[in-house]
């Protein structure tokens, strides 16, 4: 059997794509900082613009972000790939009781994330990164630790979106994997380093767009005209043939048209652990979560959450499918084998699906789609260690007296480093032979035990540093412990291919979660902290509304109206009386806790006890939801942000061709940081 597949694209199509999209995206980025820098109170030569995007951006542009964010290659490619392994279970899937499916679980930890952010506004509503928390409430020692497992989590993210975004490029266009690796993050550093924090929304938002537009594409063309599928009724039935000449082991009858799934069990469960650790310990997370407004933080990872299930139950119900419908036509790239376990951990289902939907075309609406994903995702990661790198070690340890010109400076070196970094470590992965499946099993048996030792640092007085490090650290010890055990009783040997199997990764991802959770909590209630948390209200709180210098003269700035007045009177009050926020909080578990019962227990439980089978009316109606599912994601991700700022965007225009209108702050030029929600302000609706 051949286990190679002939690239579809020329290889100038992937130096195109990489370079030429990179590039473009640094320029465009060059453009709106100027812009912002000349036009608006916001300057990226402010540390607190930089790094926090003045703590000011709104609620669709935040849920854009997070999505964002969370897109990354795994997303995609791996959503698709237990959608051809276990059929429709694995874009949607969820086990008994806790566990969950790829899409609706992963919604879970985002909907749980919204709690941490309400407390990060409650009980420290200036730090800079979440380990200034653990720094002020620990000290040193705890702090080195979690910054060690924080570090860890970027780095095993930055390098899983290189691993499996390269493996794509190189897959559909024969473009060499190492140039790819370090290419691809080039025109990403350019930009962050140009616009800091607000540069990632911005492109953030044009990149989630793009590639809802391309999901929307392909589920349309699937589902509505394309010749060899064209139908829910013509997918159903090739489901059905694909079923009996190669059924799905663990399923129901082998089908590919049911939730009940031995195999998803596995990796639902694993999938868990490793989503819980990469929203707690990601540093980008928190990084949205105080660029929001008090006022709206929880609202936006609410939406953020919703939208982005859309992402990868719509992309694997359409292209993962796909390829399973599609495995035994002649345009299928493998015909006539199926793919290979390679290609498979490779994520390669879903280039592959599109490519026999589509040819070249396919091909390219794919290649743009990952690129997409990838470089908003590195985005992410890039300002967030960035911002740890500059505020957690040089601030810190180095140079506690530090100007802001100089974390100015040190981010933007940061950022480059990291950048380097990350490519290294994803060349180091390559060439040892991990690809993007194993990287995904293993990354939260890695990092899962400081997962709830983090949340409750942020959400408990009682956790004690005792409790917090043993956590921590008895937490990675035993995932590595259990998962090298495992793996040796379960094949008698250690290799990369029984490390990365189903169960020595589910038992390393389960013990590492799961202890630390029992120390951190035994330990802590043994003689529990009483905390108080105004010594974390009081970082970096404002002694007085002093701004940090401005390099560009500014257009002058009139006071806002009444309304603007109001909106920013609602966030000040929720900064300097915490207590306020007490109500919000509450509404973040309550909306958490309904949702995920809903997507997690109530839709998909019945039916993996009952063994159901989908019919084809049923099977059609769950296409249509996807549809639905994913106009919706659209519409909070793609219009929701331009209605918001929609006066902003016209008066600023207006201000650049020489009108006279000018950018409205908030009544006072001084006070930059507690600015509304858009970059650039110039009516009090802005």
């Amino acid at each position: 059997m051949s286990t190679t597949v002939a690239p579809v694209l020329p290889e100038g199509a992937g130096y195109g794509v990489v370079v030429g999209i990179g590039l473009f995206f640094a320029l465009l980025m060059a453009c709106v900082s100027y812009l912002q820098n000349r036009y608006t109170q916001y300057s990226t030569k402010t540390s607190e613009e930089f790094n926090t995007a003045s703590r000011s951006v709104k609620p669709g542009l935040i849920a854009n972000g997070v999505v964002s964010a969370w897109t990354w290659a795994a997303t995609l490619l791996q959503s698709s790939t237990v959608a051809y392994e276990y059929g429709i279970s694995g874009p949607f899937w969820c086990e008994y009781i806790l566990f969950r499916p790829y899409a609706a679980g992963s919604t879970v930890q985002i909907f749980m994330f919204s709690i941490l952010a309400c407390k990060v506004k409650q009980n420290a509503p200036y730090c800079h990164t979440f380990l200034e928390i653990v720094y002020h409430r620990y000290g040193k020692m705890t702090h080195a630790v979690f910054v060690f497992f924080a570090l860890m989590t970027n780095t095993l993210v930055a390098s899983q979106l290189l691993l499996g975004g390269s493996a794509v490029v190189t897959a559909l266009t024969g473009m060499n994997v190492y140039a790819a690796v370090f290419l691809i993050p080039l025109g990403v550093c350019i930009y962050v380093v140009l616009g800091g924090l607000r540069a990632t929304f911005l492109c953030d938002y044009t990149h989630t767009v793009i590639v809802m537009v391309i999901i929307l594409y392909f589920m349309f063309d699937v589902y509505s005209r394309n010749e060899m599928i064209g139908s829910p009724s013509a997918m159903y039935d090739l489901l059905k043939t694909a079923a009996v000449e190669r059924p799905v082991e663990g399923n129901i009858d082998g089908s590919y048209v049911t939730l009940k799934s031995n195999s998803g069990l596995v990796f639902g469960v694993i999938e868990l652990c490793t989503g819980l650790s990469t929203v707690f310990l990601d540093q980008g997370y928190w990084q949205r979560a105080i660029a929001s407004r008090p006022t709206t933080a929880v609202r936006a990872y609410i939406m953020g959450g919703l939208s982005w299930f859309a992402i990868p139950f719509g992309f694997a119900t359409t292209l993962g499918l796909a390829a399973v419908a599609l495995t035994n036509n002649p345009k299928f790239p493998t015909y006539p084998n199926t793919m290979t376990s390679s290609q498979i951990s490779a994520g390669l289902a879903a280039p592959f699906g599109a490519t026999a939907l589509a040819g070249k075309g396919g091909a390219t609406a794919l290649l743009l789609t990952l690129f997409m994903a990838v470089t908003s995702s590195a985005s992410s990661q890039l300002i967030a260690v960035s911002s740890i790198l500059t505020f957690d070690i040089y601030k810190t340890y180095i140079k506690p007296s530090a100007t802001p010109q100089q974390l100015i400076f040190v981010s933007h070196i940061m950022i480059c480093v990291f950048g380097v970094v990350m490519a290294c470590v994803a060349c180091l992965w390559n060439g040892i032979g991990i690809d993007l499946g194993w990287l995904f099993l293993v990354m939260g048996l890695l990092v899962g035990g400081a997962v709830f030792p983090a949340a409750f640092t942020i959400l408990w007085k009682g956790q004690t540093k005792l409790g917090a490090i043993s956590g921590a650290i008895g937490g990675l010890a035993a995932g590595l412990i259990a998962w090298l055990v495992e793996a040796k009783v379960y094949y008698g040997e250690l290799t990369v291919a029984s490390t990365g199997a189903n169960y020595p990764t589910l038992a390393g991802n389960m013990a590492s979660v799961f202890t630390g959770l029992v120390l951190t909590v035994g330990i802590s209630i043994l003689k529990p902290d009483d905390f108080d948390w105004e010594k974390t209200r009081a970082i970096n709180a404002p002694v007085a509304q002093i701004p940090e210098p401005v390099v560009e003269s500014k257009p002058p700035i009139v006071e806002a109206t009444p309304n603007e007045k109001s909106e920013k009177a609602a966030d000040a009050a929720l900064v300097d009386d915490p207590t306020a926020l007490q109500r919000t909080f509450v509404l973040a578990v309550v909306v958490s806790a309904v949702l995920s019962l809903i997507m997690d227990i109530i839709i998909p439980i019945p039916m993996f006890l009952s063994h159901y089978v989908f019919s084809k009316g049923f099977f059609t109606a769950w296409v249509v939801i996807s549809f639905i599912w994913v106009f919706v994601a659209f519409i909070l991700c793609g219009v929701l942000p331009i209605v918001e700022t929609r006066r902003f965007w016209g008066a600023m225009f207006r201000r650049i061709i020489g009108r006279k209108e000018v950018l409205d702050a908030q009544g006072q030029q001084a006070q930059t940081s507690d600015e509304d929600a858009e970059p650039v302000r110039i009516d009090s609706k802005a």
